[in-house]
């Protein structure tokens, strides 16, 4: 990635936050304040200090209000949206958006968590792959609540483990992607579907490899690690 600007970036910023809304009071997850900053702020201004250009969100649950906020600029970030009628699911809001990436990889990022990563070397390790789809995954103490991923001995994933009772240390989904975007177009158009439920156990086997980072992750799904978000980004200056 030695011109992040040529790669396109898509967020997944389509999230209602039900288990949320009590904190949010009716903005979408991608909005839920962080040290009076829109959580998908962090986002944003980690991809424009790595440079990208262009991004593109994915938005469906008042869709409006993130466009309210961002407007067309994030600092040197060009924004575009592809807001749904209908929920979509991470995997349909993606293909719906495939008219605006125009880059034959694209960088895919969940809008409600984070991860401390260095792009250029996910990018290295996708080229030196020969990925068609390559997935950023952070090393955690206790998987209980995000289920896990399998590597084989060449860091091809081979399975997904479904969340499971009582804590134990493992590899996680990271919530950051590099998908060749020939793979987005094979994704049913128009339906809704989850990347992580459909779509990706079907990519098992097909050039999908697993990047392992031990960078710090943080995910706002639930209030209790919402809560922990204050202390996460207290070094970050936006």
């Amino acid at each position: 990635m030695s011109n992040p600007s040529e790669i396109c970036v898509a967020i997944l910023a389509g999230g209602f936050g039900t288990r949320l809304q009590s904190t949010v009071k009716g903005n979408p997850k991608a909005l839920a304040e962080v040290r009076k900053h829109p959580f998908l702020e962090y986002l944003l201004h980690q991809l424009d200090q790595a440079n990208f250009k262009k991004i593109v969100l994915c938005t469906g649950y008042l869709s409006d209000q993130i466009e309210k906020t961002f407007g067309e600029r994030y600092k040197n970030l060009r924004l575009y949206y592809s807001p749904e009628q209908l929920p979509l699911g991470t995997a349909g809001g993606l293909r719906k958006a495939l008219p605006l990436l125009n880059s034959e990889s694209i960088l895919v990022m969940n809008g409600d968590s984070f991860c401390e990563v260095d792009f250029k070397k996910i990018w290295q390790f996708h080229l030196n792959k020969k990925s068609k789809a390559s997935l950023v995954l952070s090393s955690v103490s206790d998987t209980s609540r995000f289920g896990t991923v399998k590597l084989g001995k060449n860091d091809n994933i081979i399975g997904f483990q479904e969340k499971k009772g009582g804590s134990e240390a493992g590899l996680i989904n990271a919530g950051i992607y590099l998908i060749n975007k020939t793979f987005i177009a094979e994704i049913p158009k128009d339906k809704e579907m989850s990347l992580e439920k459909n779509v990706f156990p079907n990519w098992i086997g097909k050039g999908f490899y697993g990047y392992k980072s031990n960078n710090n992750f943080i995910d706002i799904g639930i209030p209790e690690n919402y809560a922990q978000a204050e202390q996460f980004f207290a070094k970050y200056q936006l």
